[in-house]
């Protein structure tokens, strides 16, 4: 009751002077669609919300130093060691802060909710045309938040100073390094000298914790008002055209819901930052240049990039008398080319059908072989990157050897892919051609159906069958087998008429 009088009067005091009230109103009655999928991107706001919520709690005892410091913390194993004070004060966060391993390990997999949250929203963005006219440009700050997410994951990942994160900036400053030409420049300009260098470390903390934290944050605002300017996209169904939202009204139905949902993912998140240890630095131990983790692979956000470089032939080549080393192309070239063509797409798709129409109506991917097959093909082909970069760890328990391996993963990556996509066209076709069907009761003269259609039978360019063979006069021939027989006296003719 108390509460309630204090809303009303809060409120009212607040419309007396700024005259919210139409405007809080109009926001309250705003209808969202009910489809599980649209919550995707609500789960990758709140695990933001959580990723800022630990990094907090962090940055009050967290040091972004590589000063010498001796270590005199709780774990015994590395007491009286000199290390960095980066590396010092992250042991120290799990062993003797209250409560520091815990955000120190639900702010570590907030970070890779969040990123695989953004990873399946789009997906569903991406099979369903929703980034087709109107939303290109929340396509555009989408994918921006995603790859800004890989970018403060991996600054993030690396500040505990540790042997598995410092192998990993070993591999950036060496992808840095390949650029021609203006290689050594960027490498000096983000870590400060040769590697290791001492300012890497406070760099990259300014980059984890204010710069691009800020940028996200700006970006999830400008995503939220263009939803709200041009409204939700939905799904085709009763009642539902290009004119209308069917739904919930974000007050109370909606907005309990979302609330429900931000309650569930930081259950989640600390759920998982209590019960499943992730990245244990003092297992590690301090970065040492001589020295290097094996197996050592990064997040899974950035192993398609680690399995690339893994796989890709050494390659060294000169251009206009400059060197490009071997891990430019796998490093640099080819992860540039598949981002620019994530930013481009609704362009490429729009030039390929030919649709430049309006839509506030998704597609159901069934209805897009073509699209499904384009994105069955990218995930596959990323997935077995991800793949590739763990092939010591595959070496290493099935006792074959890693070059072996790598060799297989070569024509594995550019081969299965092809085929996922084929089988991919071939069931959205199927189901496409077969409304009422669903994967699931899909039969194989359905399939067999879209075969035929895809591959016409041996005759033609029409698809027509061979026509039956005939003699030098012209006549039909006939097999012995298949010749007719006369007809029996008292014979009834057929329904045609002929006997």
């Amino acid at each position: 009751m108390i509460t309630r009088w204090l809303v009303r009067r809060s409120m009212g005091w607040l419309d007396a002077r700024l005259r919210i009230a139409p405007q809080l109103r109009s926001a309250l009655a705003k209808v969202f669609p009910d489809h599980w999928t649209f919550m995707l991107g609500e789960i990758a706001l709140y695990s933001f919300v959580a990723l800022v919520a630990t990094g907090v709690f962090l940055t009050f005892f967290y040091d972004a130093s590589m000063a010498d410091r001796v270590y005199s913390g709780g774990y015994a194993p590395l007491r009286g060691t000199t290390v960095s004070a980066a590396y010092a004060s992250t042991v120290e966060l799990s062993w003797d802060v209250r409560a520091g391993l815990l955000m120190r390990q639900a702010h570590h997999w907030s970070a890779l909710f969040f990123i695989g949250a953004i990873i399946v929203h789009m997906c569903r963005i991406f099979f369903t045309g929703a980034f087709r006219k109107p939303r290109e440009i929340n396509w555009l700050i989408g994918l921006t938040m995603f790859v800004l997410g890989m970018a403060t994951s991996f600054a993030g990942y690396s500040l505990p100073d540790d042997l598995l994160s410092g192998s990993g900036l070993r591999v950036a400053s060496a992808i840095a390094l390949s650029i021609p030409v203006v290689g050594p420049w960027v490498q000096f300009l983000f870590f400060g000298g040769e590697f290791p260098a001492d300012l890497i470390i406070p760099r990259l903390y300014i980059l984890h914790v204010l710069l691009i934290p800020v940028l996200i944050a700006a970006l999830l605002g400008v995503h939220l008002a263009v939803i709200i300017r041009q409204k939700h996209a939905q799904f085709p169904g009763p009642g539902r055209n290009d004119h209308n939202v069917v739904g919930s009204k974000l007050w109370p139905t909606y907005g309990i819901r979302s609330l429900a949902l931000l309650c569930a993912v930081l259950a989640v998140v600390f759920g998982f930052g209590g019960f499943a240890q992730i990245n244990p630095v003092w297992v590690w131990g301090p970065y040492e240049p001589a020295a290097v983790t094996a197996p050592a692979q990064p997040d899974w956000y950035l192993g398609w990039v680690d399995g690339m470089l893994r796989i890709f032939p050494a390659v060294e080549f000169r251009v206009f008398g400059y060197l490009v080393p071997s891990p430019f192309l796998p490093g640099v070239l080819f992860p540039s080319v598949i981002i620019l063509l994530m930013y481009v797409w609704p362009w490429v798709d729009r030039r390929l059908t030919g649709d430049r129409d309006r839509h506030q109506v998704l597609d159901r991917p069934r209805n897009r072989p073509a699209r499904v097959a384009v994105g069955a093909w990218a995930v596959s082909f990323l997935a077995l990157l991800l793949g590739a970069s763990s092939n010591d760890v595959v070496a290493r328990f099935t006792q074959i050897p890693v070059l072996g391996i790598m060799r297989a993963m070569r024509a594995v990556v550019i081969v299965v892919p092809l085929v996922v996509a084929a089988v991919a066209y071939t069931l959205a076709r199927a189901l496409r051609d077969n409304p009422d069907r669903t994967l699931l009761t899909l039969r194989p003269r359905h399939l067999a159906r879209v075969r035929r259609e895809i591959v016409p039978p041996r005759g033609d360019e029409g698809g027509r069958p061979p026509e039956p063979p005939h003699d030098r006069s012209g006549r039909l021939v006939v097999p012995a087998g298949d010749a007719p027989k006369p007809a029996a006296p008292g014979d009834a003719p057929d329904e045609g008429g002929r006997s």
